[in-house]
């Protein structure tokens, strides 16, 4: 395959990752406003459309084993291949997250637990945001724009511990609503996972560029990431 014509398959690829990523990204808020609104049809939709994500996924890791097989790439091209393969994977993990909470919705149903939506908003908006500019690197394959993400992940830990303790405290004085603040913590957590896998995208970015497989986490000290 000539070099124009992998190039042509590699864009391909990637602008196939973004409306991926965008799928996901609407997925979440959907999932995380139907808390909000209390809309079952709403959450039942978010929850039955996961299957159309799953499809483009299987659709994405096809198209890059085959360019792997038969066009054997070596050191960069190599390295974004297989980077694509983890992303998409990534993307598909985090819509799973939306389908949990839509899940969790459905299952609450109209119960009247008090559900801390303004905090999950909250952390929905900002993993989203951290999600959009880590894609935005990836595809841009950007070392230093994806080496200050994972820094703001403290912001959405910092709700998942508010909530957390709130909830812990409602379930304490509401006993005979444990079961309920159970699936409160498990939209937190979901949200929670939801922001640390765009770190795993961000630790990527650096890998296609650098070669490096190097482990993130929002304690790691900023700095800029050099090309080699």
């Amino acid at each position: 395959m000539p070099r124009e014509t992998l190039d042509s398959k590699l864009t391909q690829i990637q602008d196939e990752i973004y409306l991926l990523g965008s799928m996901v990204e609407q997925a979440v808020l959907d999932a995380t406003n139907t808390l909000k609104t209390r809309d079952l049809k709403e959450a039942k939709r978010i929850y039955e459309e996961d299957t159309v994500i799953n499809e483009k996924r299987f659709a994405l890791e096809n198209a890059i084993i085959i360019l792997l097989a038969t066009q054997q790439p070596f050191a960069r091209d190599l390295r974004l291949l297989a980077a694509m393969l983890l992303v998409v994977n990534e993307l598909e993990r985090m819509a799973d997250y939306a389908k949990g909470i839509a899940k969790i919705n459905i299952k609450i149903g109209k119960s009247d637990i008090a559900i801390p939506v303004r905090d999950f908003q909250k952390m929905a908006e900002q993993s989203v945001s951290m999600l959009h500019r880590g894609l935005d690197a990836f595809l841009k394959q950007n070392p230093n724009q994806a080496a200050a993400i994972p820094q703001e992940d403290d912001i959405v830990d910092d709700l998942y511990t508010k909530i957390y303790h709130e909830t812990i405290q409602y379930a304490i004085a509401n006993p005979s609503q444990m079961d309920e603040a159970n699936d409160i913590l498990w939209i937190a957590h979901n949200l929670e996972r939801f922001a640390d896998r765009v770190t795993n995208i961000c630790e990527r970015t650096i890998f296609i560029t650098t070669g490096e497989l190097m482990e993130m986490s929002s304690n790691d000290d900023e700095g800029d990431v050099s090309d080699s």
